[in-house]
């Protein structure tokens, strides 16, 4: 029942994938998607203040213990061991959290509050990606590996309303901690932290407004619109399994993989690139993007408290049923009145949580995760290689198995 539910799931996927960024669709296999020499009307030429740079070659294994092959000239060239991808942008990313503090930078109160997630302590990985979908796709254009300041804008701007959207999560989950520390709403209160989240979010795009042109404000204000959508999907359920599954990934894709996604495009117009080297970025986000989240549903039946820095099966005690369980249900249909009712009544949330531990809903939430890097590693290889190109590939790894 498991296995078919799978198999409804990835072909709800599949339909789902028409929440593209262009309209143009992308051949993964075939010629390598070329672009224009400029971005919009008004992107700069490749002469940022970040320098490129000379990089040697390595040589790297996926999860499985298989090299993974790169194409050059048309043949199998010889598999490359890679660093982890942040000392790749590790230059590009060093003062990052300093750079989002002084645009946050006001004459009143909300200032100091505003700061208090940006200490360097989050994971910064779509920052990360940003950086390295912009240099690798520099380097498939112009044979530059620079970052121009309007990509490295985008990547501000992704952690920044990436933290805008958990201090609004918080004041909707009336959470207390965030980060392993105590969360905003719960030292500042209700009101000011749904304050803080906006400033925050008024800030971002204030400064990407400063250097990037209209086509790429367009496609960074789609993650505002969809992140609201996403949160109007999570207050409703469905009935029929199909239906339920198709709601929890169009909902997945618009709280998480939107940003990524639409951060990965804005890089790609920043760069020059045509419809589909921009759907090429978008869709390796929207992959990685929901990969993320269907491990972030995993580990919040198998991690602890302390290592996730914020409290564990908090979905469940939120009422929201996620992949583990629709997977589960599949075995357990007891599990179905639980997940209309949201799980509301007493036991409810033990009870499911032990279910989900006796179903394989913990493996096949893993092995979609799984489909998804596999589709994120076959859309980047169309790139020219680079290292940027291959720390991208290395990235899904580092997804599917984060313990955080």
């Amino acid at each position: 029942m498991a296995i078919s539910l799978w198999g409804r799931a990835a072909r709800l996927l599949e339909t789902f994938a028409s929440h593209s960024s262009a309209s143009r669709t992308v051949t993964y296999f075939g010629n390598v998607a070329q672009g224009s020499e400029l971005g919009c009307d008004a992107a700069p030429a490749l002469t940022s203040k970040t320098a490129g740079r000379t990089r040697g070659s390595y040589r790297r294994l996926t999860s499985t213990g298989r090299p993974l092959p790169q194409m050059q000239a048309g043949r199998l060239a010889e598999p490359l061991i890679l660093p982890h991808p942040a000392t790749l942008v590790e230059e590009d990313l060093r003062l990052l959290f300093d750079d989002i503090r002084k645009e946050l930078e006001s004459q009143f109160e909300l200032q100091e509050i505003a700061k208090y997630y940006f200490d360097g302590q989050g994971k910064a990985v779509r920052p990360l990606i940003t950086v390295l979908m912009s240099r690798a796709i520099n380097t498939h254009l112009h044979d530059e590996d620079r970052l121009l300041d309007s990509q490295r804008d985008v990547a501000m701007a992704a952690e920044m309303i990436h933290t805008a959207s958990l201090v609004h999560d918080d004041v909707l989950d009336v959470s207390d901690t965030r980060r392993g520390k105590a969360s905003i709403n719960s030292i500042h209160g209700q009101r000011k932290a749904v304050m803080t989240g906006d400033f925050i979010l008024s800030a971002t795009y204030t400064m990407i407004s400063r250097r990037c042109c209209p086509d790429a404000i367009i496609a960074m204000g789609e993650i505002l619109m969809n992140l609201i959508h996403g949160e109007f999907l999570q207050m409703g359920s469905k009935e029929s399994e199909d239906e339920r599954f198709a709601h929890y990934l169009k909902k997945t894709f618009l709280k998480t993989a939107s940003l990524i996604a639409y951060s990965c495009k804005t890089a790609a117009i920043l760069s020059g690139a045509d419809d589909s080297l921009q759907e090429v970025a978008f869709q390796y986000g929207r992959n990685v993007g929901i990969a993320f989240q269907l491990v972030d549903d995993l580990l919040d039946f198998v991690s602890s408290s302390s290592t996730m820095g914020k409290p564990t099966a908090a979905d469940l005690k939120l009422g929201l049923a996620t992949a583990p369980v629709l997977f589960a249900a599949g075995q357990f249909p007891e599990l179905n009145p639980m997940i209309m009712r949201r799980f509301q009544e007493p036991g409810d949330v033990q009870k499911a949580f032990e279910l989900v531990h006796k179903s394989d809903g913990l493996e096949q939430t893993q092995f979609l995760a799984r489909q998804h890097c596999q589709e994120a590693i076959k859309v980047i290889s169309t790139l020219k290689p680079s290292e940027e190109q291959k720390a991208l590939i290395t990235i899904t790894d580092k997804v599917l198995n984060r313990t955080k």
